[in-house]
């Protein structure tokens, strides 16, 4: 169970949140069309990324400066996904 952990699974959670945040910028500001094949890849990591995301978001609330709100719960949900690889591997 803990070579599929090391292996698989950390590894690759981790990269669908990196590649959920870059996609999630390339859509915010490329202002792509719902149609777009690169909106349906972030449409459907999130699926998979927003309900890990939405108790986290519950608990810690966004970072406000000034006009703009930082969103801590992907850095939480990384801090996450680093200690159990130093647990688990």
């Amino acid at each position: 169970m803990g070579q599929l952990m090391c292996n698989w699974v950390l590894p690759v959670a981790t990269w669908a949140l990196v590649a959920y945040i870059v996609l999630g910028y390339v859509v915010e500001f490329g202002r792509l069309e719902w149609g777009h094949p690169i909106r349906r890849v972030y449409d459907l990591l999130g699926r998979g990324i927003r309900p890990v995301l939405r108790p986290i978001r519950d608990r810690i609330p966004s970072l406000r400066l000034g006009g703009v709100a930082i969103d801590l719960s992907i850095l939480v949900l990384f801090a996450a996904l680093w200690i159990l690889n130093i647990i688990f591997c």
